[in-house]
């Protein structure tokens, strides 16, 4: 039976549009479905993207850009990585790792390995496998915040009873400005965000 048979079966029809919808990745969209249908995962939507989990847990997921495609392995850091074909996409990301296809015949190519990947992803995950992030306290905090939060002590207190995952999103939105002015008017802009305890992205 062929990998096309043999992975209908599995397909998610809420996850159908993705590989419908026209874009340059077409073809390597849907390669890449395959290979990891065939791993036995199951298939979901989860960021706009479809994303394949092993007992409701994230293993990898495809994403595309303007230059490539990729999978994304969601506990990429902890692989072995032996042929060396992982990529962190910027010093921030701490777990997530990717790899990136420009062509079908790079997939088809590698197809051996990336089910060698995927197989290696589903071993760590079924065996509780975790990786250690950093602290929020291990994060810079740039300048121009630590003065407002310093001369603010109710925005501290805002900005230290938010959870880890928000204030790490804050820190991190923050530092990215390479100008001193732009940090500024970023950190001013959402002053009224940590007062009400949301997070960056927080409705």
């Amino acid at each position: 039976m062929s990998l096309i048979h043999k992975t209908m079966n599995r397909t998610n029809p809420k996850v159908d549009w993705f590989f419908k919808k026209d874009t340059k990745w077409k073809d390597e969209y849907e390669r890449l479905r395959m290979i990891a249908l065939d791993s036995g995962l199951t298939e979901e939507l989860k960021w706009g993207c479809p994303c394949y989990t092993l007992d409701g847990s994230n293993v990898v997921l495809i994403h595309g850009f303007k230059d490539y495609c990729a999978y994304l392995f969601h506990k990429g850091a902890l692989l072995k990585d032996s042929k060396g074909i992982l990529i962190q996409q910027t010093e921030n990301v701490q777990s997530a790792r990717q790899i990136r296809f420009n062509h079908l015949d790079q997939i088809t190519d590698m197809e051996p390995v990336l089910k060698s990947y995927i197989k290696e992803a589903i071993k760590l995950e079924k065996a509780g496998a975790k990786v250690q992030l950093k602290k929020t306290s291990e994060f810079k905090m740039p300048s121009e915040f630590k003065s407002v939060l310093d001369a603010t002590p109710k925005l501290k207190k805002a900005f230290d009873g938010l959870t880890p995952g928000r204030q790490r999103g804050y820190l991190l939105y923050f530092a990215s400005a390479k100008q001193a002015k732009t940090r500024e008017a970023r950190v001013e802009k959402y002053i009224p965000k940590i007062l009400k305890g949301k997070g960056l992205e927080d409705e």
